[in-house]
């Protein structure tokens, strides 16, 4: 039985909301950070990153003290106003190719302890401890974790009603994306919408696992410090079926001392592989493979196809990685190795053509999609995936919604 919680969000003047909201930092290059921060006051990036001119020489501690500090006055200005009383929200994001829309709420660390949400991903404990750091001293967040739930017709329903109400927000980005936000306030839909995901057994985490992690571990060293109401994340939950799960594919430094023509013959051993030429080839089916190298496409096939009821045996990525990247390419630590590097799978693979062309690096392998089933599956035995196995749409706009704890 999961719980969802309606929240005091701040977020910006409805004047603002265009101007404030900001996709994450790390998103933008220095040259971007630097003219959005210089050339617009009210852009959140101020808030997320303060100490922009040179952050190599302020610690951890001292810049989140900034962004606490640099939030504040963001309220004192009335760049941000606070709600009078918890609600929820209706967020819908609608990008080129999809239109994503799902439910802004609390869910509990309780919850995530006694898995009633669920994981599928790892997590590196020096970026849980930042995070904690980062929450610890700023005390809020921007960025919900993007959870999905089975899909449910009687909310889908009331999804759409709601839609035809009168938004709180609509705006477009330079990126060509439209954002609406909804305020879920009446007492009846808040209450009613509670008792829906109080018959929901389990939930998933798609994306933002180190964010719940931290708020968890922040609970765990100081169970004063999130109390109460404050026991909750901020999270937005989307049907599963709204979700867009894209692959991440693999480009590599260099053939592990081999040439290709020796490459080639250890893949064929493995392999049925067929030369596509310049054809920008992309597979099509589970335990297919792309692969790009010295200026040809190729797809490649396993020959034998292994029975097994092992759930991560089953998975590409942990294929690739059983097949080539580990006993061909000497591949061991995926997460750490700096021969390998990943191209989420919403972006061309010319981009992995012109990057393997330019020299950098020698090989490029593209994956065929994980689905919602193997996540799910991999979750509820407690399994993790292999590193870099999705890459999940939506993308939250940071400073939209702010959830203070």
């Amino acid at each position: 039985m999961a719980k969802i919680l309606p929240f005091q969000g701040i977020r910006p003047t409805r004047d603002k909301v265009s101007l404030v909201s900001c996709r994450s930092f790390e998103d933008y290059s220095a040259v971007e950070l630097a003219y959005l921060i210089d050339y617009n006051p009210f852009s959140f990036l101020h808030v997320l990153h303060p100490a922009y001119v040179n952050p190599q020489k302020v610690t951890s501690d001292k810049r989140f003290k900034m962004v606490a500090a640099k939030l504040k006055d963001f309220k004192k200005e009335n760049i941000l106003v606070q709600e009078d009383k918890p609600i929820f929200y209706l967020y819908q994001i609608q990008t080129r190719h999809h239109v994503f829309t799902g439910i802004i709420a609390g869910t509990t660390l309780e919850d995530y302890r006694s898995d009633v949400i669920l994981k599928h991903e790892d997590t590196l404990e020096y970026r849980v401890e930042l995070f904690k750091e980062y929450l610890d001293y700023g005390r809020f967040n921007t960025e919900p974790v993007l959870m999905m739930y089975p899909d449910q017709e009687h909310i889908n329903h009331w999804i759409d009603q709601c839609k035809t109400t009168r938004p709180i927000y609509d705006f477009s980005t330079v990126d060509k994306q439209r954002h609406t936000l909804w305020r879920v306030e009446d007492d009846k839909d808040i209450t009613w919408l509670c008792e829906q995901f109080e018959q929901v057994d389990r939930m998933y985490i798609a994306d933002g696992h180190h964010r719940f992690a931290s708020a968890n571990l922040l609970q765990e060293e100081d169970p004063e410090n999130l109390k109460g109401h404050n026991h909750s994340v901020m999270t937005y939950l989307i049907s599963e079926r709204n979700l867009k799960i894209y692959e991440y594919n693999r480009i590599i430094h260099d053939l592990n001392n081999y040439t290709k023509e020796e490459f080639l013959e250890l893949l064929e051993q493995k392999f049925i592989i067929k030369n596509k030429e310049q054809q920008l080839w992309k597979p099509t089916q589970k335990m297919e493979f792309g692969m790009y190298l010295d200026g040809d496409f190729y797809s490649l096939k396993l020959r034998n196809t292994k029975r097994t009821n092992d759930i991560l045996q089953q998975l590409d990525a942990q294929i690739l990685y059983d097949e080539v990247l580990h006993p061909i390419l000497g591949l061991d630590d995926l997460r750490n190795d700096a021969r390998i590097d990943y191209i989420p799978g919403n972006e061309s693979i010319v981009t992995i053509k012109e990057m393997v062309d330019d020299g950098e690096y020698e090989v490029g392998f593209m994956l065929y999609p994980t689905n919602v089933e193997e996540i799910k599956k991999v979750a509820e035995n407690n399994l993790i995936m292999p590193p870099k196995s999705t890459y999940i749409e939506p993308k939250f706009m940071n400073g939209l919604l702010i959830y203070e704890i």
